[in-house]
């Protein structure tokens, strides 16, 4: 495994050079093989064993923890950073340029009163839903390897201790920028946004205000990237600064998880006392955040400060208009409509209210879909106690698709194309983590193997593509830390 660091390039106090602490007993409980093929490692069965487990440094690796702040549900704290993970170096090659992280690794000077470590269930958890919300096409990090550590962490009760293996276009986070414009340390703000154009978008050092062209970039990722939360119904549940990718990537998986019943009002984090972070306010959160990016860059955008809060606020409204226009078309792509006519997003907003009053199951609502094209309307009744109500949406709906002139084949297609069977169920990741710490880990690498193929039709008749029952439903998710 060939690595290399180009983090190590910035000064010491962009990060602390650490080495993982080993442990005694570590076991290997899952292997992404497919992903390391992308990243052309090949590894023997003890070197998997040995480097994911954090007992082993590659000999070209120099491993570091980075160094950050961030606003944590609106309140900024000064010092974060990455208090139980460890970035061994990168991966160059011609399909791209990855960090690979491991979390859970031991303690750092950013530990704070943490222990550096994980408890075995987040990295589960994490495993199962970063590989498939890209398969979901939602773009995220993704899991190399999950690892038993073999010890057991303090939390609520004491629990099995895990590592995940975490891949990532890079971890430079909004709250990496925020570290040092808190401090006025603005030339330290160049050098990262310098790195970050270097890193990922090379192509904008061609143009003439190189800082307010990554901002652009950063809101155009985030603008797609939250359009395709909405699309799948994932509540992140920490969207936090330190959370918030320059790459455009959904990282730091805590207390995330997928809508059951849909309401834009679903907060799934144990900490999230406010609502800050609800399904619905997701897209205004992003903006939020951007605009913190926003404040660490205007210095450099413009040397006239009138001229650079008229720039950077032109990106954000821009932002939020094109966010919410994106959601609108996606949104009303899985119901087959064209999202630019008023009719239709009237369409689609009647939908979701008669969903959300009737708490209707967000996945299988709009798979059923495609099932009324075939007269087969029982599915997708089946959500709903309001019939009548339901059945004057349908006629509707249909009239708009006749609207559309598609062929019915071709928007099944489309339908099934757009909305998936399958989505990690809270109540079964919950389930996989209880069997996991009995020693039982079937249903874990079942979830990962299913969260390849999300949108196969075989998959309907399965408990994969069930809603939970009522004493099923989990309600809280927790971080872990």
């Amino acid at each position: 495994m060939k690595l290399s660091n180009s983090y190590i390039g910035l000064p010491e106090e962009f990060y602390q050079q650490i080495n993982p602490t080993p442990v005694e007993n570590p076991s290997l409980l899952q292997f992404n093989d497919e992903l390391a093929e992308l990243l052309k490692i090949s590894l023997e069965e003890q070197e998997k064993l040995d480097i994911f487990s954090g007992n082993k440094i590659p000999s070209d690796s120099i491993p570091i923890a980075l160094n950050y702040s961030g606003h944590q549900f609106g309140n900024f704290v000064h010092e974060l950073g990455d208090g139980r993970a460890v970035l061994l170096g990168e991966i160059n090659n011609q399909n791209g340029n990855y960090d690979i992280q491991l979390k859970g690794s031991g303690l750092t000077k950013f530990s704070r009163q943490g222990d550096g470590r994980s408890a075995l269930g987040p990295v589960i958890r994490e495993y199962i839903v970063s590989e498939a919300m890209h398969y979901l096409d939602v773009p995220t990090s993704r899991s190399l390897a999950a690892v038993a550590t073999g010890e057991y962490v303090a939390r609520d009760n004491f629990e099995p201790g895990g590592i995940l293996t975490r891949v990532a276009k890079s971890h430079l986070r909004v709250g990496t920028f925020e570290y040092f414009a808190s401090r006025q340390q603005w030339q330290d703000v160049k050098l990262l946004a310098d790195f970050a154009i270097q890193r990922h978008y090379p192509e904008i050092r061609e143009t003439n205000n190189h800082y307010l062209e990554l901002l652009k970039k950063v809101a155009e990722n985030q603008s797609i990237l939250i359009s395709k939360w909405m699309g799948v119904g994932f509540v992140h549940g920490v969207m936090n600064t330190d959370n918030f990718s320059i790459s455009g990537e959904t990282i730091d998986y805590g207390p995330c998880a997928f809508l059951d019943e849909y309401h834009p009002g679903k907060v799934f984090s144990s900490i999230d006392q406010n609502g800050r972070y609800a399904f619905g306010n997701q897209p205004s959160i992003s903006a939020w955040n951007l605009a913190s990016l926003a404040g660490c860059l205007i210095a450099f955008i413009d040397k006239d400060s009138d001229k650079a809060n008229e720039l950077a606020t032109e990106v954000l409204d821009n932002f939020s208009v094109e966010t919410n226009q994106r959601i609108l078309n996606l949104m009303c792509q899985k119901i087959g409509l064209d999202g630019s006519s008023k009719e239709n997003q009237e369409i689609l907003r009647r939908l979701l209210k008669i969903m959300m009053d009737n708490e209707a199951d967000y996945t299988i609502t709009f798979r059923s879909l495609s099932k009324i094209i075939e007269n087969d309307t029982q599915k997708f009744l089946s959500q709903f106690k309001q019939k009548a109500e339901v059945n004057i949406w349908i006629q509707d709906w249909q009239n708009a698709i006749e609207k559309e002139s598609k062929e019915k084949s071709l928007l099944k297609k489309e339908l099934d194309t757009i909305n998936p069977v399958f989505i990690p169920r809270n109540h079964l990741i919950q389930k996989a983590i209880d069997e996991s710490y009995e020693g039982n880990y079937d249903l874990m690498k079942e979830m990962i193997n299913v969260s390849k193929t999300p949108f196969d039709g075989e998959l309907e008749n399965s408990v994969y593509a069930e809603a939970p029952s009522k004493d099923q439903r989990i309600t809280q998710t927790f971080c872990g830390t």
